[in-house]
C-alpha cells in the first residue's frame, strides 16, 4: 500500500490537502443534512399544528364557522410550507395502525405548539408510515385517478399527526406528505467540493512547482557534485526567497570545496615531489655500499617507501576524475586485466559472464580490480573473478580459497594501513591500502565494495556498480 503512496513533496502537499479537503466537505455535509432534518422535522410539526386547528374540516368539526378568508388564509399557509397539501379527517377510530408507535418527540412539539396556540390538547399521536400503508391515503389516490388515463402520483411515506381534545372524544387527524431525502443537499456539496478541489490543486500544484523545480535542479547538481567534485557549474537561483537562499549557500559552499580539493592536490604533488626526490637520491647513494645484502635491503625499503607514497596520493586523486565516465564492456575489461596475470603466471580464472556495458573511469576501476585479484593471490592459492548482472547493478567478484577474514574485522579491513592478521599473511606486501583504494573507486562510480566470507572457505570480495 506504501507503494501507491506519492514520494514527491509535491505529490505528498497534494495529497494531504485533498485529504484534509475531502474530510472538511464530509463533515460539512454531516451537518447540513442534519440541518436539513431537523428544518424537515420543524416543517412537519408547524404544518401539523396549522392543519389540526386551522383546516376548515376541523374548524366544521368543532362547530365553528368556515368563512371564505379563512379557506384563503389556509391555502396561503399551504403555500408557505412549500405547496404540500395537507389531507384533515374526523374520525372515532384509533389512528395508529397495529404495530405502529407514535413518535413521542414530534407528538410533544406539535403539543407544545397547540397549548400555547389554542389549549391543551387530552392525546397527540404523531407517526410516519408508508402511503401504501395507509387506506385513506391509497383510496384517494384511486378515487383521482379513477377515469384518469394518465397515473397519478403519491408521496412514498406520509406523517400521520393526531389530536384528541377531549376524553373519549373525536380524534382529529391530518395526513401530510413526507418529504424525502433532500438530495439537493449532496449535490450541492459534491459540486461545490469538485470546484473548490479543482481551484486549490490548481492553484497549489503551480505554488509547489516553483518551490520544487529549483529543489530538484539543486538536488541533481549535489548528485554531479558529489560523484564529480572537479566540476562547479552553479545554479541560478530561482523559486521564493528561503529557496534562493538555499540555492546561493549551496553554490558558495561546493566552491569553497573544490578550492579545498585543489589546494590538497597541489599540497599533495609538492609533498610526493619533495619525497620521491630524496628516495631517488638515496637511491643513488646506496650503491656504493658494498656489502650486497645490506644494500638489497635499503633498496627494498625505499621501493616500499616509494610504493606507499604512490598508493597515498592515488587514493588522494581519486574521485577527482579530469574526464567524464565513459561507457565500457566490464567483461571486455575484466578479460584484459585477467591476462595481465596470466602473462605473469599467476593463477587467476575468469568464468564465462554476459557483456554488461557501464559508465566507468576504465583507469581507476582497471586499478580496483587489480587490487581484489592481488589480494585473493596474496592470502591464497588462486582467484576466480566472475561478472554477473543483479537488476540494475553489476557485480564484479573476486573468490580466493584462503583463509578469509574473521567476521568482526570484515568492516576494519576496509580502512586505510589495515592489514589482515600474521596468521592469515601468506607473503608481506602492501601497505594496508589496496581495499581502501577499491572502495574509494566503488563510491567514486556511485557503488559499493562489499566483503565476505565463503562458507567452504575464503573470501569474496563484491565490487558492485550501477549500470
Amino acid at each position: 500500500m506504501t507503494r501507491l503512496l506519492p514520494k514527491s513533496l509535491l505529490g505528498q502537499t497534494l495529497m494531504a490537502v485533498a485529504g484534509a479537503l475531502l474530510l472538511a466537505q464530509l463533515v460539512t455535509t454531516a451537518l447540513l443534512y442534519r440541518i436539513a432534518e431537523d428544518r424537515r422535522e420543524e416543517a412537519l410539526v408547524s404544518a401539523a399544528q396549522l392543519s389540526l386547528w386551522g383546516a376548515p374540516v376541523f374548524r366544521q368539526a368543532r362547530g365553528e364557522a368556515v368563512l371564505d378568508g379563512d379557506r384563503r388564509r389556509f391555502r396561503m399557509n399551504r403555500r408557505e410550507l412549500g405547496g404540500r397539501p395537507m389531507r384533515g379527517e374526523v374520525t372515532q377510530d384509533y389512528p395508529l395502525m397495529s404495530g405502529e408507535t407514535s413518535d413521542p418527540a414530534m407528538a410533544a412539539a406539535i403539543a407544545e405548539r397547540l397549548t400555547g396556540f389554542v389549549r391543551e390538547p387530552h392525546a397527540v399521536i404523531a407517526t410516519i408510515r408508508s402511503s401504501e400503508d395507509d387506506p385513506v391515503v391509497m383510496q384517494r389516490f384511486r378515487d383521482r385517478n379513477a377515469g384518469s388515463r394518465r397515473g397519478g402520483r403519491t408521496y412514498r411515506k406520509v406523517f400521520v399527526a393526531a389530536v384528541q381534545w377531549e376524553e373519549g372524544g373525536d380524534w382529529h387527524v391530518a395526513r401530510i406528505p413526507y418529504p424525502g431525502d433532500d438530495r439537493r443537499v449532496f449535490l450541492i456539496t459534491a459540486a461545490q467540493t469538485l470546484v473548490i478541489f479543482v481551484l486549490l490543486m490548481t492553484v497549489l500544484f503551480f505554488l509547489l512547482r516553483r518551490i520544487t523545480r529549483p529543489l530538484a535542479r539543486l538536488t541533481r547538481q549535489t548528485e554531479r557534485f558529489s560523484s564529480n567534485p572537479g566540476s562547479i557549474v552553479p545554479i541560478e537561483p530561482s523559486g521564493p526567497d528561503d529557496v534562493r537562499s538555499l540555492i546561493a549557500a549551496h553554490n558558495a559552499m561546493e566552491a569553497r570545496i573544490a578550492a579545498m580539493l585543489d589546494e590538497k592536490d597541489v599540497m599533495l604533488g609538492a609533498i610526493g615531489h619533495d619525497l620521491k626526490t630524496p628516495l631517488a637520491a638515496l637511491r643513488v647513494r646506496i650503491e656504493a655500499i658494498r656489502d650486497e645484502g645490506l644494500r638489497a635491503k635499503m633498496a627494498d625499503s625505499i621501493e616500499e617507501i616509494t610504493r606507499t607514497l604512490d598508493e597515498i596520493l592515488l587514493l588522494a586523486r581519486i574521485g577527482r576524475a579530469e574526464r567524464p565516465a565513459e561507457r565500457t564492456d566490464l567483461y571486455a575489461l575484466l578479460v584484459s586485466v585477467v591476462e595481465e596475470f596470466e602473462d605473469m603466471n599467476q593463477p587467476v580464472a575468469l568464468l564465462e559472464g554476459q557483456r554488461v556495458p557501464a559508465p566507468v573511469h576504465l583507469t581507476w576501476l582497471k586499478r580496483g580490480v587489480r587490487n581484489l585479484i592481488s589480494n585473493a593471490l596474496r592470502y591464497g592459492d588462486t582467484a576466480e573473478v566472475a561478472l554477473v548482472r543483479e537488476a540494475d547493478e553489476a557485480v564484479i567478484r573476486v573468490e580466493d580459497d584462503g583463509p578469509g577474514i574473521p567476521e568482526d574485522r570484515i568492516a576494519e579491513m576496509l580502512e586505510p594501513f589495515t592489514r589482515g592478521e600474521a596468521s592469515r599473511n601468506r607473503a608481506t606486501g602492501g601497505a594496508g591500502l589496496g581495499l581502501t583504494i577499491t572502495r574509494a573507486v566503488a563510491e567514486q562510480h556511485g557503488g559499493s565494495l562489499v566483503l565476505e566470507n565463503r562458507q567452504q572457505g575464503g573470501l569474496r570480495a563484491e565490487l558492485r556498480l550501477p549500470i
